[in-house]
């Protein structure tokens, strides 16, 4: 039900830009291939969380091709695993083909890194959210946003409306926590939430005390956070606490703990790496399988 999020209109456009992109001009290579009726089928050759179907339908439905999905979106790859045909003109897939993998590759690698990032959290007996954050690829947040909710992530704000996010930046401008937060307050109004960024106790007390809503514990140790959390939970309990700053897979269990709400992760949108898929055009009679090449 995830794609149900995408605005067809905001999706189209995304296509249709990235179908430029790749081919603003002349595409030599479609007199080689010529227009015939032809087939192929789309392998996954790495393991992980398949995630972005959406993507990869819409840039084909706009080059009048039909895809068949044998897994739904959020199953576990096994490779070498069969994952769906595209069926069309052979120029058409052809031209397709290498935006669709780029996009369904990244979306993939990223929905694999929230799974193994809320596997971890959940492993370490913590309920909370594992959420990304807005580090993400100029053009290409939709498609990795999306592939966070695939994983089991939560997006975070979406951008810069979906939330009043004070950064020390912020602070700085304004001239103090209170004097930010008070701001921040008035903008905000009855619609949003406001969250500020504290580098110590002494700045989230100053932003609870200034109404926040939630205060984000930056950079923080994880024998520095669990502190800080508890002495801010118990004189503001109805504050959320995010913890983020050089959180990865492998320490992502030492900041799980009782008074953190929120665990938001740059790398799951900046370090996952690309999942491996091909696309082979085949004969009707038998589709060969890929072979992998191990690095």
């Amino acid at each position: 039900g995830l794609a149900l999020l995408l605005p067809p209109v905001t999706l189209a456009a995304l296509v249709d830009s990235w179908l430029r992109e790749d081919c603003p001009g002349l595409n030599y290579a479609a007199l080689v291939s010529g227009a015939g009726p032809s087939q192929a089928a789309l392998w996954a050759k790495s393991p992980g969380v398949l995630a972005g179907q959406p993507f990869f339908d819409a840039i084909f439905t706009q080059l009048n091709c039909q895809v068949s999905w044998f897994l739904p979106e959020g199953s576990k790859l096994v490779p070498v695993a069969r994952v769906a045909e595209v069926r069309g003109p052979a120029h058409r897939l052809l031209l397709g083909e290498r935006v669709a993998l780029n996009t369904l590759a990244r979306c993939s690698g990223i929905a694999s890194a929230a799974a193994a990032a809320v596997e971890a959290a959940r492993g370490a007996g913590w309920t909370g959210h594992v959420a990304g954050t807005r580090k993400t690829t100029p053009g290409f947040r939709l498609v990795e946003k999306y592939g966070l909710l695939v994983g089991g992530a939560a997006s975070h704000r979406y951008d810069l409306g979906g939330l009043v996010m004070v950064k020390d930046n912020h602070v700085v401008a304004a001239g103090g926590v209170e004097k930010a937060v008070r701001a921040a307050r008035q903008a905000a109004d009855f619609a949003l939430k406001v969250e500020v960024e504290c580098s110590s106790l002494q700045e989230a007390v100053q932003a609870a005390e200034a109404g926040a809503d939630l205060v984000l514990l930056d950079n923080f140790k994880p024998e520095e956070l669990h502190p800080t959390a508890t002495v801010l939970k118990a004189q503001f309990p109805s504050v959320a606490v995010e913890a983020s700053g050089g959180i990865t897979l492998d320490n992502l269990p030492q900041f799980c703990g009782p008074h953190i709400d929120v665990i938001s992760m740059g790398m799951l949108t900046q370090a996952a790496p690309a999942l491996d898929f091909s696309l082979k055009l085949f004969a009707k009679e038998a589709a060969p399988v890929p072979k992998i090449h191990w690095s």
